[in-house]
């Protein structure tokens, strides 16, 4: 799913530089998965969605695969929260997600 121009992206600035330190990719790269047409795995993350509802996003952008973490404060707006390199179990979750979809 490729969320279009119409939706807005949001974030905090400086929890998006303590994520570039301390993973080495900012948020404006990571919401490159949500506005390319490449297919990504959608996971809910039901241990951190006590006050809202939060999922986990794995797939790939330009420099490789990142697993994202956002929620949705409204129909048109996305709010990053995380971003980072998939780790190799995550990696093969994507892979297993692309081949049950063929």
């Amino acid at each position: 799913m490729a969320y279009t121009y119409l939706v807005k992206f949001t974030w905090d600035r400086a929890k998006d530089a303590a994520n570039k330190r301390k993973h080495g990719i900012s948020f404006q790269e990571a919401k490159a998965l949500f506005t390319s047409s490449v297919d990504y795995l959608e996971i809910f993350d039901e241990q951190h969605s006590v006050d809202e509802d939060r999922f986990l996003a794995i797939g790939p952008i330009a420099r490789g695969l990142v697993l994202v973490v956002w929620t949705e404060r409204s129909e048109d707006t996305v709010r990053i929260i995380g971003a980072r390199w998939a780790t190799r179990p995550e990696q093969e979750l994507y892979r297993e997600y692309l081949e049950e979809g063929q």
